[in-house]
């Protein structure tokens, strides 16, 4: 379960009432690559599989996975791991490791139309109903492939990149969506993915869009409605010619 309920007074307009408001849960998983934990994530106890897979792909542990299963509160995910740097806690409070930026290299291209397209299916109906969750969302060949609503903005990047991973599809022909703002921790993920466009509804920092800029990957951020602006590779977004 995502959510539960817990009672509370509510006041409004200077009226008193009890309520019941649906509340997120909350849970701290280990992941355990190798046997060797690299992290502790604070999530949301659904696509448990895909956070332990994404997790080691973003963060540059592994460019592969060989298996993830899930005991309890505990992700145990083999693979080859390419790096051995130590995590640190970046701005968005997840945990980050040091492993380089790679490069991201791909022929996709994006319209306007599907900008707007991407950010419309960010929106949650959990989070409409909690007002406590991120959302993130990936496209793959044009479609919507996979969806997360998680309590951390980096966890809904993992799950829907892991889902991604162990599906095996190309994820050089994917579009990432998401909540939330775009510091240059967040914006790795999705260049250690390998994919090439990341919209975000909300804003990136300065370092954020340095990253992008020499990951090869076009961020468009503020996308809302009927606008949005795009920082880095503009060549990848159809008929942008001021």
């Amino acid at each position: 379960m995502i959510h539960t309920t817990h009672r509370g007074v509510q006041y409004r307009g200077g009226e008193v009432e009890e309520v019941e408001d649906v509340i997120v849960r909350e849970t701290t998983f280990r992941i355990l690559l190798n046997g060797e934990q690299v992290a502790a994530q604070v999530a949301t106890e659904e696509q448990l599989r895909e956070l332990g897979a994404g997790f080691v792909i973003n963060e540059g542990l592994a460019d592969s996975v060989e298996s993830v299963a899930v005991k309890g509160n505990v992700i145990l995910v083999k693979a080859p791991r390419n790096c051995g740097a130590k995590a640190e806690t970046e701005s968005s409070g997840g945990i980050s490791y040091r492993c380089g930026v790679k490069h991201v290299r791909s022929d996709l291209r994006i319209t306007p139309g599907e900008v707007i397209e991407v950010t419309a299916s960010i929106f949650s109906e959990d989070w409409q109903q909690t007002g406590a969750l991120h959302c993130s969302v990936l496209y793959f060949d044009g479609k919507l492939f996979a969806k997360s609503c998680d309590v951390g903005r980096h966890n809904t990047v993992d799950k829907v990149v892991g889902a991604a991973v162990l599906a095996g599809i190309d994820r050089s022909r994917c579009v990432l969506g998401c909540t939330g703002r775009q510091p240059s921790g967040m914006v790795k993920k999705a260049a250690n993915a390998g994919i090439p466009i990341l919209v975000s509804r909300a804003a990136s920092t300065d370092q954020g869009i340095a990253t992008a800029a020499a990951a090869g990957v076009t961020l468009i951020c503020f996308s809302r409605n009927d606008r949005f602006t795009v920082y880095t590779h503009p060549e990848r977004v159809t008929d942008l010619q001021a």
